[in-house]
């Protein structure tokens, strides 16, 4: 199948604007990360895979498939409860959210009816819950008391939610607008928008820095990360970063300081430098490099091939490619519980 047909099998909305072609290139380095972390990987490893409705389960020992857990229609993002205690997968198709056992990896129960969960995350207190629909142009804000979620309020927004982030401080939500090029920011005590602001072509991911000053957001339909001073009653674009085509995810390695982005067009991965605003290090990904998650200890980076079936596994010591899972189709979201903070 060539590129073009392989995007195409893919339905979710995302895929039908942005177009991106299919890469192949390996990601042969990656800059040292921070070492002495903790242990190295040992828990199940988790993937989704969008367009099979299930996640994969990968053993870090013999880095094989041990099994697949079904899940809803078309699961997207996944978040560890604030206890670590349980892995949610959301599955935007089926309005559900489907409770895994990280160390064991067996569910543990399902909610239902919650309207068309795309993204997902929870604040920093663990009082809320916030998921993103992206087919129904709403984000949805509910409390939450460490076991059950109740919605609070529903609120419209415009055109494709995203992706969300939520400050240290537990106050505002931000969340991109893939469909008409905007970042939102909402205030969680009101529940309600605070301001709006236009942004590049399609952005994904958005990211925001420690010290709450900066928010980042991935253009997955140019080649940029733009960066907006949140400080002031309105937001301001200070920079734009020039990374690669097609900007997608970030994953903040653990220092506090540096934050990687993946660049799913050019088949690269960006290491971005918080405090100097700059690309400090660019690398080779293999097919369509999608979330990305790092052990505990700093040594291994995982990333989701998206077009290519795979969950591709990268020594950071030796700079090399050290393993390459088959998964399922559109792999998405990872997570393991041994992650580097984030």
């Amino acid at each position: 199948m060539n590129p073009v047909n392989l995007f195409a099998s893919v339905s979710h909305p995302f895929s039908r604007r942005a177009a991106l072609a299919l890469g192949l290139g390996w990601l042969s380095a990656l800059p040292a990360l921070a070492q002495g972390m903790g242990q190295s990987i040992t828990s199940p490893i988790f993937v989704l895979n969008s367009l099979d409705a299930n996640v994969s389960v990968i053993d870090p020992v013999t880095w094989t498939e041990t099994k697949r857990i079904a899940t809803g229609k078309e699961p997207h993002h996944l978040y560890m409860t604030p206890d670590e205690k349980s892995i949610i997968v959301a599955n935007a198709l089926s309005d559900s959210l489907t409770f895994i056992d990280p160390k064991t990896a067996e569910v543990q129960r399902t909610i239902r009816g919650i309207i068309d969960p795309y993204h997902l995350r929870f604040s920093p207190d663990m009082k809320w819950f916030v998921t993103a629909a992206n087919r129904l142009n709403h984000i949805d804000v509910y409390r939450w008391d460490g076991n059950e979620i109740v919605l609070v309020k529903r609120i419209s927004t415009s055109r494709t939610p995203s992706h969300l982030w939520i400050d240290s401080k537990s106050t505002t939500v931000y969340s991109t607008m893939q469909d008409s090029d905007e970042l939102v920011a909402i205030d969680l005590a009101t529940q309600t928008i605070k301001w709006r602001t236009p942004t590049g072509s399609v952005p994904a991911d958005v990211y925001g820095t420690p010290d709450d000053r900066f928010v980042l957001v991935a253009l997955t339909g140019g080649d940029s990360v733009q960066v907006f001073d949140v400080t002031g009653k309105e937001p301001k674009r200070s920079k734009t970063i020039k990374t690669a085509a097609g900007a997608h995810a970030f994953r903040a390695v653990g220092d506090r300081r540096h934050v990687l982005v993946s660049n799913r067009v050019a088949n690269t991965i960006s290491r971005l430098d918080l405090q100097t605003m700059e690309v400090v290090d660019t690398f080779t990904a293999p097919g369509g490099p999608d979330c990305m998650d790092i052990s505990r200890d700093g040594k291994q980076i995982l990333v989701t091939s998206r077009w290519s079936k795979k969950l591709t596994v990268i020594d950071v010591a030796t700079r090399k490619i050290v393993n390459q899972v088959n998964v399922g189709r559109s792999p998405h979201g990872v997570w393991t519980l041994d992650h580097a903070p984030r």
